[in-house]
């Protein structure tokens, strides 16, 4: 860690960028390859194979960049700062639902003009194509980011890697020795 006042090396940034980047594609990868997993299931009652567990993959990694990106941008951040946590843990959550819609819509509007498709045909396509189903996209994403953004807000308020020590430490005494330890250094 750098001493206060000093900034840190672009060492210390890549790699501190890489390992954020590292834990939202993992969360990402997860909720996309569940979700792909329900729409298999549901595919599959139909009798309609599915099998799409490796675009999971790469939309998490792309996705994973995009909230990076907008995350180092500050999107929505201080919204609600003097508020209680939950309104800025909703509002992000919400916010970036709507990120990954856009992104989503754009990336499926090139596919479609680079396979001769109509921009109005390739957004027919992303949501089901009618306004609920775009909404009902919104509204699980937006439920689905809600523990990402929780876990962040709530470690940032308590001093960031205490709720990871507390989630991960035995007792309530262990997980505190880091936030002591941090106080006692400013």
């Amino acid at each position: 860690m750098s001493t206060e006042g000093t900034r840190p090396s672009l060492t210390q940034r890549l790699l501190r960028s890489a390992k954020r980047l590292f834990w939202i594609f993992l969360y990402l990868w997860a909720l996309f390859a569940l979700f792909a997993l329900h729409e298999s299931v549901v595919l599959a009652k139909h009798r309609i194979s599915f099998e799409p567990f490796g675009l999971a993959f790469v939309n998490a990694w792309v996705m994973a960049k995009v909230m990076l990106i907008a995350d180092d941008l500050n999107l929505g951040a201080h919204w609600f700062g003097k508020r209680p946590l939950v309104y800025r843990i909703v509002s992000r959550a919400v916010l970036f639902a709507l990120v990954f819609i856009i992104v989503y819509a754009v990336e499926e509007v090139v596919v479609g003009l680079w396979s001769g498709k109509s921009v109005a045909e390739s957004l027919h396509q992303a949501g089901t194509g009618s306004p609920a189903g775009v909404l009902s996209i919104a509204v699980v994403l937006s439920i689905a980011l809600l523990p990402f953004f929780a876990f962040r807000a709530i470690d940032q308020a308590l001093g960031t890697g205490t709720l990871r020590s507390l989630l991960l430490m035995r007792t309530a005494e262990e997980a505190a020795e880091p936030a002591q330890s941090r106080a006692a250094t400013k």
